[in-house]
C-alpha cells in the first residue's frame, strides 16, 4: 500500500486525474491525503468534490480556507467574491450531500503509522501535535452540530491574532481556524499576520514563516501542509509544504509518505514528472 499527500487542488480536477495516473494510485490498495482547498479559483470544483467524496476511506482531506468559504456562502453567512468559481457546486442537484460531507471533514489529521500530521496552513508555535488535534476537534464539533451555521456567521475576522488558552467561545474557535487554515507569517510570539503572502524573505521584520519560529513546540513533528503557493513545494524545518500553485498555472505536487518516499508533480498544462 502506498500513501500519497497532494497539495491544494482548488478545482483543477483534470490535473489531479493526471497526477493520480502518473503515481498509479489505486483506491483499492493505496491511500490519499489532501491538504485542503479542494475547491475554488479552478474550473472544476464540482468534479473535484464528487471524485474525492467517491473515494470514501481511501482519501482523507482536511479543510482549507476555500472549503470553509464555500460552506459559509452556502449557509448564507458570506457573499460570493468575484474570483469565486463555486456556482457549479451551489447549483448541483447533489449540493446538500456534498456540503454535508465537506463540513464533516477534519481540520487536522495524524497517522501514527506514517508519522505525519496534516493541516491546511500551519500551527501556533505554542501547540504540540496533541494540542493541534484537540483544538481542531473543537471546531470540527461545531461544524458537525445542528446549528453549524451559527459558527460560520462569526468565523471571519483577524482577531484575536495570537493564541491564548484562556480564550472562549467564538474568539477561541476563530483563532484556531485562522492558524489551521490561513497562517503564513507570524511574529516570534505567534501573533499572526494576514497581509503578507509572498515567499519567505519578502516579509518585514519581525515576521517570520510560522515553521521557522524558534522553540516551536511542534518542531519534532513531520507536518504536511499546503495553502502557501508562493512558498512552493519544499521540505524545511520538518515541514513538507505541497502547494505549488497549480491553480495559478503551476504544478500539482504529490509526496509519498510511506517507506519509499519521493516527490511527484504534473504541471498545469504539461506532462507528469518526478520532482
Amino acid at each position: 500500500m502506498a500513501v500519497y499527500a497532494i497539495g491544494d487542488v482548488q478545482g483543477c480536477y483534470d490535473v489531479l486525474a493526471r497526477l493520480l495516473e502518473h503515481i498509479r494510485f489505486d483506491p483499492h490498495t493505496d491511500r490519499l491525503w489532501l491538504t485542503g482547498d479542494l475547491v475554488n479559483r479552478g474550473p472544476q470544483s464540482l468534479e473535484t468534490m464528487r471524485f474525492v467524496m467517491s473515494l470514501g476511506d481511501a482519501a482523507i482531506t482536511v479543510l482549507g480556507n476555500h472549503d470553509l468559504h464555500l460552506l459559509a456562502i452556502a449557509a448564507g453567512c458570506q457573499s460570493p467574491r468575484a474570483s469565486d468559481t463555486l456556482d457549479d457546486i451551489l447549483a448541483a442537484p447533489d449540493r446538500r450531500e456534498l456540503l454535508d460531507w465537506l463540513r464533516h471533514r477534519p481540520l487536522a489529521h495524524y497517522d501514527a503509522a506514517c508519522g505525519y500530521l496534516m493541516v491546511h496552513a500551519g500551527l501556533a508555535p505554542q501547540w504540540t501535535r496533541y494540542d493541534t488535534l484537540v483544538l481542531a476537534a473543537e471546531v470540527e464539533a461545531r461544524l458537525a452540530a445542528a446549528d453549524w451555521t451559527d459558527f460560520l456567521d462569526h468565523m471571519y475576522g483577524n482577531e484575536p491574532a495570537r493564541w491564548d488558552p484562556q480564550l472562549t467561545g467564538t474568539d477561541r474557535l476563530r483563532v484556531i481556524v485562522n492558524f489551521l487554515t490561513r497562517l503564513r507569517f507570524c511574529t516570534p510570539d505567534g501573533t499572526m499576520d494576514f497581509e503578507h503572502k509572498g515567499p519567505p524573505g519578502s516579509q518585514p521584520t519581525p515576521l517570520m514563516p510560522w515553521f521557522a519560529v524558534p522553540d516551536r513546540k511542534s518542531i519534532d513533528e513531520r507536518i504536511i501542509c499546503g495553502h502557501w503557493s508562493a512558498l512552493g513545494a519544499v521540505s524545511t524545518h520538518n515541514v513538507f509544504a505541497l502547494d505549488s500553485g497549480c491553480v495559478w498555472g503551476g504544478a500539482l505536487t504529490a509526496f509519498r509518505l510511506d517507506g519509499e518516499g519521493g516527490w511527484f508533480n504534473v504541471d498545469y498544462k504539461d506532462n507528469a514528472s518526478n520532482g
